[in-house]
């Protein structure tokens, strides 16, 4: 699926990704100033890969073991993985009027090589929730394609139903 964001926003080109912090965040580098920045995904939230303080919210909102989120956790960055390795070249696109969340981490559509929205591939195979706590203008459609990988038991879905 080619993105097509509803929002005006600010295109980053000449981009690439050194690490995958877990299934919805990224260390990424620019080609030629060098320059770092922690980005963060629009839309969605995926389970953590380490046991921390969001962890253990996550825990005791849904009812779920610490232990079983880390694995669903490393599945989604495995997934993510497959599609946004490092060395893999990105778009970047942000929201002009949404630039940043509380932890002052860049949000970001990123946009792969072959035009495909990131986030989305994520949301479609069911590795992360819908989420307005990374509110953006893409949102509702968001929300639909996380119940359909819900329904479909897709990605995390296939072991728990919710999340």
């Amino acid at each position: 699926m080619q993105y097509n964001a509803k929002a005006p926003y600010i295109v980053e080109t000449h981009w690439k990704i050194d690490e995958v912090l877990d299934g919805d965040s990224f260390l990424v580098s620019h080609f030629y100033t060098k320059i770092q920045k922690e980005i963060r995904l629009y839309g969605l939230d995926a389970p953590e890969v380490h046991i921390n303080r969001k962890m253990k919210e996550d825990e005791m909102k849904f009812q779920i073991p610490a232990q079983l989120l880390k694995q669903l956790g490393l599945k989604a960055l495995h997934f993510v993985l497959q599609f946004a390795q490092p060395g893999t070249n990105i778009t970047i696109l942000t929201e002009e009027n949404n630039y940043y969340d509380y932890w002052n981490r860049q949000l970001a559509y990123v946009i792969l090589p072959n035009g495909t929205c990131l986030n989305e591939i994520i949301l479609e195979n069911g590795f992360a929730k819908a989420t307005p706590e990374y509110y953006c203008s893409m949102l509702s459609e968001y929300q639909i394609l996380n119940r359909n990988a819900q329904l479909c038991k897709k990605g995390i879905y296939s072991e728990i139903s919710r999340f």
